[in-house]
């Protein structure tokens, strides 16, 4: 069997390293997008965990006050 040209195997192997370097800046490419999505995703569960708790106090408040005016109806 005769061997390819030299010629040959350099231009397949630096075409292994333009798809070896491709595929590292891809996947550079989506870590950095994952991690920005985790970022996000964790600072819109505190948001929302903050916001629930807010609405939950002014929930249990109107209750309140709706009890108030409740009984001061009555009394009347």
């Amino acid at each position: 069997m005769s061997q390819p040209p030299r010629e040959t195997i350099q231009k397949q192997i630096q075409q292994d390293w333009a798809n070896r370097e491709y595929i590292e800046v891809i996947t550079g490419s989506i870590k950095k997008i994952t991690d920005f999505l985790n970022s996000f995703d964790m600072s819109c569960r505190s948001r929302l965990a903050a916001l629930h708790e807010k609405l939950v106090s002014l929930e249990r408040k109107i209750d309140y006050l709706e009890a108030c005016v409740t009984k001061g109806e009555t009394l009347t």
